[in-house]
């Protein structure tokens, strides 16, 4: 019986792990972008073979929209356990730092993603929820902590991120954009107030002596 039951599960976890193998050798290769970003290159990375692929994601929107899902699942996971980082700034700057490699991803299939995104408006609203609340989450502690400026939003974030990455397409654009986002989270970092300068005390003036006529 117990033999039997190995057996039935057995299969079930090998596509499991396919899957996920799949999933991760997409997210490597549209990461990378560039005409090897095709499904064949995928289906080699992960080590399986292209029937195995489109049986798991039978058109290559469905292998665009389980990769983007899960980038946004992981992206929400970081932001949870970021936020018992000793440091929020540096936390809110290390989950920035993931959602530039997320935004990589989504540039390298941004084509298939906009026709996904036409026809589900509950892929978009699923997104922009999940990373809303997550970057949220973290620019919520800076700012309680009085270490980040309390007028900027995380749609605010959000919006100076993908501009950020938008604006380069040569290779190895990644540094850039995460060198900007350093000058910029550093830019919103409250300032401490300068000292102000003890006044010096006035010199006492001598009288002046009267002379003699």
């Amino acid at each position: 019986m117990d033999d039997h039951a190995d057996q039935v599960r057995k299969p079930r976890a090998d596509a499991v792990r396919n899957r996920e193998r799949v999933l991760e050798a997409a997210k490597a290769v549209f990461n990378a972008g560039g005409p090897e970003a095709s499904l064949e290159a995928v289906a080699k990375r992960a080590g399986v073979g292209i029937g195995t692929l489109y049986r798991h994601f039978p058109t290559r929107e469905d292998l665009f929209e389980a990769v983007y899902r899960r980038e946004v699942e992981q992206l929400s996971e970081l932001a949870e356990q970021l936020k018992s980082a000793k440091d929020p700034v540096d936390a809110l700057r290390r989950w920035l730092g993931s959602a530039v490699e997320f935004v990589a991803t989504k540039k390298g299939m941004s084509a298939a993603l906009a026709l996904t995104f036409q026809s589900s408006s509950e892929l978009a609203a699923f997104s922009m929820d999940r990373l809303t609340k997550a970057i949220g989450s973290l620019l919520d502690r800076a700012v309680a902590a009085g270490e980040m400026r309390a007028d900027i939003s995380p749609e605010d974030l959000l919006r100076a991120l993908v501009g950020m990455c938008y604006m380069h397409d040569q290779p190895g654009w990644q540094s850039s954009v995460l060198r900007m986002l350093d000058v910029f989270v550093d830019g919103l970092r409250v300032q401490p107030k300068a000292k102000s300068r003890p006044k010096r005390a006035a010199k006492p003036t001598r009288p002046v002596a009267k002379r003699k006529l």
